[in-house]
């Protein structure tokens, strides 16, 4: 039959069928399936070579006959070339499917027995907090702009750099996605994004800086990671995350996996250092520090604490970063006279003396030295807060 609006609007299923399809004489494979309940489908049939495929063309309640008829013959004359609608609805479909989200989170599993834990946490802030907007929308789908942003909110909330650091992050999901077999029409979009630029940080706090800090800390987990890293020299991440197997009497045995060379660290610990790790035990716990015994996190909200409380005691600092903590200990170690290779032991740096060819054969830990080393340093740091002379005498180079 040919169909009309009349004709269409007047077929019935038979009694006792649970479905029919009719067929238009006007074009060949364009038909109204009417189910059981009422449901009424236009659709188009279609075969290629052995293969029999329908596409649904929208219900006869809201896609008018003329409209439906208008797109069989569009899907006809794309048979007749050799196509395969179907197949663009499949992509279509899949497409819709791959969300930066669902992505996201086979990127993180798939690399995650690659990465440090550290690494792992911060690709996850990136991809799963930070842009948490573009979960939702299908990655091929996702433009250069929508990055950028995305970027630039971050910039405002987080700063420059780690806005380039979720850019880097971004960039490895894309090139994943596409080394995955999924097609991006714009390619790398992260990619193609203004980068900005990094000025080397240089900040050495003073004496009366550091009594500052010392004296503000608060007597919980961050009060005590921000001494131990005035004492030590450490990274951030590295004291936050400590185990107490990795704590023994006199010294902190880093392993491998948890430090940015890959090598085993050894801390050695100053009397101040121990009294500090000595007072935090308690328990079984796995983690020196943390509420859920996971290592700690909360940097944001305890640094801006921590700086209200410089600020309350009636001080005026200029902005400072735990990291300085790290140079302000190598920089003053070595205006006490401490070696530079020391120095890079303690802070477990692969450059200079052991960098390159020589740090192949110069494989000394210089045990003993750092531990002169920080001594010394603790005892500087303790005459400062205490208000007295160190009674360490600063050693001579050689």
């Amino acid at each position: 039959m040919k169909f009309s609006e009349k004709n269409t609007r007047a077929l019935q299923l038979p009694v006792g069928k649970a479905d029919g399809v009719w067929w238009d004489d006007d074009v060949a494979g364009f038909g109204l399936r009417i189910r059981e309940g009422g449901a009424r489908t236009w659709l188009f049939r279609y075969r290629l070579g052995n293969k029999q495929r329908a596409i649904k063309l929208g219900t006869a309640g809201t896609v008018p006959l003329a409209l439906a008829r208008k797109n069989a013959k569009i899907l006809a004359a794309r048979v007749a070339d050799g196509e395969d609608p179907a197949l663009d609805r499949e992509a279509a479909r899949s497409e819709a499917e791959n969300t930066f989200g669902v992505l996201a989170e086979q990127f993180l599993e798939a690399r995650k027995p690659s990465w440090r834990p550290r690494s792992y946490e911060e690709f996850r802030r990136h991809l799963i907090k930070q842009s948490k907007p573009l979960h939702p929308l299908p990655i091929a789908s996702i433009s250069q702009r929508n990055i950028a942003n995305l970027l630039s909110d971050i910039t405002k909330t987080s700063g420059t750099i780690a806005s380039n650091r979720a850019r880097s992050s971004l960039s490895a999901l894309f090139t994943w996605v596409m080394k995955e077999g999924i097609r991006l029409p714009e390619g790398n979009v992260a990619a193609y994004t203004n980068k900005h630029d990094e000025k080397s940080r240089d900040r050495v706090l003073t004496d009366a800086e550091l009594v500052a800090i010392w004296n503000a800390c608060p007597r919980d987990d961050y009060g005590a990671i921000i001494r131990l890293l005035m004492l030590t020299g450490q990274r951030a991440n590295e004291i936050a995350a400590l185990r107490w197997s990795e704590v023994h009497d006199d010294q902190i045995v880093l392993p491998g996996e948890r430090t940015k060379n890959g090598r085993t660290h050894i801390v050695p610990l100053s009397e101040p250092a121990k009294t500090i790790l000595t007072s935090l035990r308690w328990g079984n716990r796995l983690f020196v520090f943390g509420r859920e015994d996971g290592g700690f996190n909360g940097w944001t909200a305890a640094k801006d604490k921590l700086d209200n409380r410089i600020t309350g005691a009636g001080v005026t600092m200029p902005h400072w970063t735990g990291h300085d903590l790290r140079r302000t200990c190598a920089t003053r170690m070595a205006e006490l006279g401490v070696q530079p290779h020391i120095i890079e032991a303690v802070l477990n740096h692969v450059s200079g003396h052991k960098g390159g060819v020589a740090g192949i054969y110069n494989r000394a830990t210089y045990d003993k030295e750092k531990r002169e080393a920080l001594n010394l340093w603790a005892e500087h740091v303790s005459a400062l807060v205490e208000g007295r002379v160190a009674t360490v005498v600063p050693l001579k180079r050689a």
